[in-house]
């Protein structure tokens, strides 16, 4: 993609409002995930399906408190326009793993997953011009190698 060629928003108004609530939802999320990971998941009495699930994966360790930072961070980042495609393509690893979890194991929360994973396809498309050049064949000529000033 040639440095003069503009980079364009499909659906401006529309990607920048879901584009906030899907950067409020994943960092209160993040919090709420590192809260998880330092003070336990709090499950009921016997817990659910789910929340079995989730008392097993704390005591495995598995990494809680850094997936719950690395949603935070990631919803941080969509605040600031420079650095939303970024922060969009850190969020997709997440939003599809959200879609199968509820989609194959927690059923009751597929009201929340969906719309989840909606807001990240959304946001792709609507910033797909930042992500042409991953999908663009070989270029014909080698790009210049710039001189020391």
């Amino acid at each position: 993609m040639s440095p003069v060629e503009n980079r364009n928003v499909r659906l401006p108004r529309l990607a920048l409002v879901i584009r906030l609530l899907f950067a409020l939802f994943l960092f209160g999320t993040g919090i709420m995930t590192m809260n998880f990971a330092i003070n336990g998941y709090p499950a009921g009495d016997p817990p659910d399906e789910v929340g079995q699930f989730m008392i097993a994966l704390q005591k495995t360790g598995y990494l809680i408190f850094w997936v719950g930072l690395f949603k935070a961070v990631t919803g941080g980042l969509m605040f600031f326009r420079r650095t939303v495609p970024l922060a969009i393509l850190m969020s997709l690893p997440y939003a599809f793993n959200i879609l199968l979890y509820v989609t194959f194991f927690a059923h009751q929360y597929l009201i929340i997953g969906l719309p989840d994973f909606a807001a990240c396809a959304f946001l792709i498309y609507c910033h797909f011009d930042w992500y042409r050049p991953i999908f663009a064949g070989p270029t014909a000529a080698p790009l210049p190698i710039p001189q020391g000033d």
